[in-house]
C-alpha cells in the first residue's frame, strides 16, 4: 500500500504539470491508482490502466484523455529503465536463461512465431488507425499528447517530484520481496529480492495472463533454482503472487466504488465518452 501511495503521488506532480492550473487532488489519484492494480489483477493485457486514464480524467477538471494517457506513459518510463537495467544485470551476470521461453506466455510466442507475428501486426495496424482517426477528430492531438510531458521541461522538478517518488516505490517493492522471503523461509537477500523483481519485469512483457501468473513463477523457478527446493520456491511464488492479487482486488473495487458508487467502470467510461472534452 506505501508503495502504490508513492506511485500516487508521483502521477499526481506528472499531471499536476500538465494542468498547473487545475486543482489535482491526490486522493483521487490515489483512488485511480488502486483502481487500476486492482483490474490488472484479473484482466490480462493490462487493463487496469484503462481504468486508471478514466477515473485520473474524471477528477481532473478540463482535462483530456490524450493527455492523462500520456503523463501515465511518462510515469511508465521510469519503472521500464530500472527494469530493463536489472534484466541486463541478470543477462550479464548469467542469471537468465539462454532461451526465454519457460512459461505459457513466452513459449507460445516462441513456438507459433507466424501467429505471434501476425497478432502484432494487426495490433499496430489498429493502433495506427486508432491514431489517425483521433488526429483527424481532434486537431490539437499531438499537443495534448506533449503536454502530458510538460514536467520534464524542469529537470530539478522531475526529479524531486517524479523520480524520488519512484525510487521509494522501487524502494519499498524490494522491502516487499525481502519480507515475503522470509515469511516462505528463503535466504532473505538483496540479490534473491532482485531476480525477484526481474522475473516481475519479464513476466510483463507478454501480458497475457492476469498479473502475468505462470510465467512469473516459471522464471523464478529458473532464476533461485540454487536457493531452495523447486517446491519451496513454488510455494513462495504462488503464494507470493496470490497475497498481492487478493490485496490489489480488495484495494480496487473499494477505491471503484467509492469513486464511482459502482464497480461497474465500463458503464461510466460509455457514459462519459460521449462528451466531445473527454477525448
Amino acid at each position: 500500500m506505501l508503495r502504490l501511495l508513492a506511485v500516487s503521488r508521483a502521477w499526481r506532480n506528472i499531471i499536476k504539470g500538465a494542468y498547473p492550473q487545475a486543482r489535482v487532488r491526490w486522493r483521487s489519484i490515489v483512488g485511480s491508482v488502486f483502481a487500476g492494480v486492482g483490474v490488472n489483477a484479473i484482466i490480462p493485457a493490462r487493463g487496469g490502466e484503462a481504468v486508471r486514464v478514466v477515473l485520473a480524467k474524471r477528477s481532473v477538471e478540463g482535462s483530456s484523455y490524450a493527455t492523462i494517457a500520456s503523463t501515465l506513459v511518462l510515469l511508465s518510463l521510469f519503472d521500464f529503465v530500472v527494469a530493463t537495467c536489472l534484466v541486463i544485470w541478470a543477462a550479464v551476470t548469467g542469471q537468465l536463461p539462454k532461451v526465454l521461453g519457460p512459461s505459457f506466455d513466452f513459449s507460445w510466442a516462441f513456438h507459433n512465431p507466424d501467429t505471434f507475428l501476425k497478432v502484432i501486426a494487426v495490433v499496430l495496424v489498429v493502433a495506427v488507425v486508432i491514431v489517425l482517426w483521433f488526429a483527424e477528430q481532434i486537431g490539437d492531438f499531438r499537443r495534448r499528447l506533449t503536454q502530458g510531458f510538460a514536467i520534464l521541461k524542469d529537470r530539478r522538478a522531475y526529479l524531486r517530484r517524479v523520480a524520488f517518488w519512484q525510487g521509494i516505490d522501487w524502494t519499498l517493492r524490494l522491502v516487499g520481496v525481502l519480507f515475503f522471503l522470509h515469511a516462505f523461509g528463503l535466504p532473505v537477500t538483496v540479490q534473491n529480492a532482485l531476480l525477484v523483481q526481474v522475473s516481475a519485469g519479464l513476466a510483463s512483457l507478454l501480458p497475457i495472463t492476469p498479473s502475468g501468473i505462470g510465467t512469473e513463477q516459471a522464471f523464478l523457478l529458473y532464476l533461485l533454482r540454487d536457493q531452495a527446493s523447486r517446491t519451496a520456491l513454488l510455494s513462495f511464488s504462488v503464494g507470493m503472487r496470490i497475497t498481492l492479487i487478493v490485496v490489489n482486488l480488495v484495494l480496487g473495487f473499494a477505491a471503484l466504488f467509492i469513486t464511482l458508487r459502482t464497480v461497474h467502470w465500463r458503464q461510466h467510461a460509455a457514459t462519459t465518452s460521449t462528451d466531445p472534452d473527454t477525448r
